[in-house]
């Protein structure tokens, strides 16, 4: 294997408006996931295991929540100097505007790449929900003597439509790129399949920095990679597709192989939650040789005790984190978050609980997402009455309910004067 010296660029500064109301007030990657994670652990406990420690966050929407997660939890030494995970507003460098898009992004920052001068730019998103050892992508990169790999995986063409497909050759490299076409191009051999973008790349840095120079200059470019760089470059350059169900972290199982959930919908969200609940999940985040990583807070383990009723609290098939205490209450089939207080005679099924959340005496929720902080009075019912839900909350096309929390209270020093 040949010794690279590789700077990843993380993709940080998406809306995720299809996800709102959990993105009213942060960016999708600062959404919380399974208890007591958030969406950017994935990709930088990737990184990071991979042994890529040289990381820039770009971020630019509602950016305040992330900021404070990779301050609480990704925070390297000072003495480590070529080790460092920094996150990056907007500056505009090039005028007062926000990036117009995923390659214009970098563009903006290609002061920080041809900084350290690089061999390679790993660009990756931060909204994805999978496990890869990104050393065996490095690589396929390296065999292949390509120019720039792009991160690969079969899906079904529904889903394709809505994510950037590939036609390759017998070698796996890329002939064409088509962005969110109605009509994706089928895998060979495989119909009713194919071959989507994942949004991660590797690129040799002298071909991204040209690259995206010319497209910075390009009048009529919408500064995408998707849409705009990919479809140019695979024409001109030797750019490759890697096939990542062929990739298996450290530790894992075959059957955690290929695992990734784009969850850019309230449903998508939902359904990647609910795949951690079972006995032998796809997703493995007990993977001691692979762990996920993120901030930790001084809570007390989860606790179960019975009610002054003498009713027992109880969690079937869930995840319960750190600091939850459940009195009474009767938790199934869900996922709750830090710190959430749960009260005798509560019951809570099929559904996701952030953080610090307190669900009072009686209520009933089912088939609901509770964001952080929010309180759910005694007796409230959440999940059985459609018309009322949709009165009171906002309720997604499966009939989902998303509870709304409050923002967190931000503690502010006194002094004596």
């Amino acid at each position: 294997m040949k010794d690279f010296s590789i700077l990843a660029i993380v993709l940080a500064g998406g809306r995720g408006s299809r996800l709102y109301p959990l993105t009213k007030h942060r960016a999708k990657p600062a959404v919380p996931f399974g208890g007591r994670y958030r969406i950017i652990d994935f990709v930088l406990s990737n990184l990071v295991n991979s042994g890529i420690r040289s990381i820039y966050v770009l971020t630019q929407f509602k950016s305040q929540s992330l900021l404070q997660h990779l301050r609480d939890g990704w925070q390297f030494s000072d003495l480590l100097k070529d080790q460092f995970i920094i996150p990056v507003p907007a500056q505009m460098h090039h005028g007062e505007k926000w990036y117009s898009g995923t390659s214009d992004a970098i563009y903006q920052n290609l002061h920080l790449v041809e900084k350290s001068a690089p061999d390679l730019v790993a660009v990756f998103g931060a909204d994805h929900i999978y496990r890869m050892d990104m050393r065996q992508m490095l690589r396929w990169h390296w065999s292949k003597q390509a120019q720039g790999t792009v991160a690969a995986i079969p899906v079904p063409l529904e889903q394709a439509r809505a994510l950037g497909t590939m036609e390759i050759d017998e070698d796996w490299r890329i002939r064409a790129f088509h962005e969110k076409v109605p009509d994706p191009p089928q895998i060979p051999g495989r119909p009713g399949w194919a071959l989507a973008s994942m949004g991660n790349y590797v690129f040799d840095t002298a071909t991204l920095v040209a690259e995206l120079k010319g497209d910075a200059g390009t009048a009529d470019s919408d500064h995408d990679f998707g849409k705009d760089m990919l479809p140019e470059m695979v024409q001109q350059h030797a750019i490759y597709a890697y096939d990542f169900e062929s990739n298996l972290v450290p530790g894992d199982a075959e059957k955690n192989r290929g695992y990734w959930r784009d969850v850019g919908t309230i449903e998508s969200y939902y359904e990647a939650n609910m795949d951690l609940r079972s006995a032998l999940p796809a997703l493995n985040i007990y993977n001691p040789n692979w762990p996920l990583r993120t901030a930790s807070y001084p809570m007390g383990a989860a606790k179960f005790t019975r009610d002054g009723e003498g009713r027992h609290g109880h969690a079937t098939d869930s995840i319960v984190s750190t600091g939850c205490i459940v009195v009474g209450g009767e938790v199934i089939d869900s996922v709750l978050g830090r710190g959430v207080f749960v009260e005798g005679g509560a019951q809570i099924v099929e559904s996701i609980v952030l953080e610090n959340s307190r669900v009072g005496a009686g209520a009933r929720l089912r088939r609901a997402i509770v964001d952080k902080n929010a309180i759910i009075p005694p007796g409230t019912q959440i999940g059985f009455d459609p018309e009322e839900d949709s009165r009171r909350y906002h309720v997604s096309e499966t009939g989902l309910v998303v509870v709304e929390g409050r923002r967190s209270p931000v503690p502010i020093a006194r002094i004596s004067v």
